[in-house]
């Protein structure tokens, strides 16, 4: 191999290690990002509470200061039908005052509402968005996961196949022996029966002329009609 092909092998294996270790420190931060995010989120979620109440109060006032008006409307009227046109003055000079704070405070609840209308449109858009991060983080974690059980479990066939492969190897010539040896031995009982005339034997009582020797047929119904004439 040319030592420029050796450079380049040397190169792509740092590559992949370079990027191996980007993506895990991709994950953490954007494990982080989203800790993060998740915290302003909350912190948003108590800002927004502190909105409504201020906004629940603002509209509390405005309550009141519209009952108040129409109670010094109706003080106004009371007073100038009874001729009392001095406290009639009064009462609508109070009105008005009153009608001034309600403008007011209008605004200020107004404004208010606004806060909380945008507040928890924006906050509905960041808590989908990091749902959806969330999700996409937890898919490639899984599918990390999954393909380096994947990875392992084929290395481990690999591996597996190539030792069951060795395994029944030594089993054949396990075999092989066995049946060599096998071999050997019913030969030496054939020589050692040979030695001892035991071969000489086996052939008399096969022509049926050594004792114990199986008759034949034709021999035993002999026998049997010999005996039964004796």
């Amino acid at each position: 191999m040319s030592l420029r092909k050796i450079w380049t092998a040397i190169r792509g294996a740092s590559n992949e290690g370079l990027e191996a270790v980007a993506d895990s420190q991709s994950l953490r931060i954007l494990d982080q990002e989203l800790r993060d995010a998740k915290q302003e989120l909350t912190n948003c979620d108590q800002n927004l509470t502190k909105i409504m109440a201020k906004r629940k109060l603002a509209s509390n006032k405005v309550d009141a200061l519209q009952s108040d008006i129409d109670t010094y409307t109706q003080h106004a009227i009371a007073a100038s039908e009874k001729g009392d046109d001095a406290l009639a003055l009064e009462c609508a000079e109070r009105v008005a005052e009153l009608e001034g704070q309600l403008s007011a405070e209008k605004e200020i609840m107004q404004s208010f509402l606004n806060s909380e209308a945008s507040l928890k449109t924006n906050i509905a858009k960041a808590k989908s968005n990091v749902r959806h991060m969330e999700m996409q983080i937890d898919q490639v974690k899984a599918t990390e996961s999954v393909q380096k059980a994947q990875v392992a479990v084929s290395s481990s066939n690999i591996g597996a196949n190539s030792n069951v492969k060795t395994a029944l190897d030594s089993l054949e010539r396990i075999k092989a022996k066995q049946q060599q040896r096998s071999a050997e031995l019913a030969a030496a009982e054939e020589l050692a029966s040979e030695e001892d005339g035991g071969a000489l034997d086996a052939k008399l009582k096969k022509a049926g002329i050594a004792p114990g020797a199986s008759a034949s047929g034709s021999d035993k119904l002999a026998q049997i009609l010999a005996a039964k004439k004796g």
